[in-house]
């Protein structure tokens, strides 16, 4: 599975380990990803996603998944988080 967030693409970044003698060694930071399930109030079920802790915060913040990918940008998001959008689209349009 990758260390990657599915909604905002977050994944490792590399940096250095310094010690105290100033000896530098490659290292990796890795995003801070949890498995969660978001409710979907169009589509009335719940999604299972891995995602970063910021965006998960990002969520509630733009008031749920709906609104979330209404405004996410489509490069950003993995595969299965694009279907959900578009079914999330399809819905509203229907209704």
């Amino acid at each position: 599975m990758s260390r990657r967030c599915e909604l905002t693409g977050k994944g490792p970044m590399t940096g250095n380990n310094v010690s105290h003698a100033n000896n530098k060694t490659r290292r990796r930071f890795l995003p801070n990803l949890n498995d969660v399930t978001l409710q979907s109030e169009t589509l009335d079920r719940g999604f299972r996603l891995r995602i970063s802790a910021a965006a998960l915060r990002t969520v509630d913040h733009r008031g749920g998944l709906d609104a979330f990918l209404a405004k996410a940008k489509d490069a950003e998001l993995s595969a299965s988080a694009l279907k959900i959008k578009k079914d999330i689209a399809k819905a509203q349009a229907a209704a």
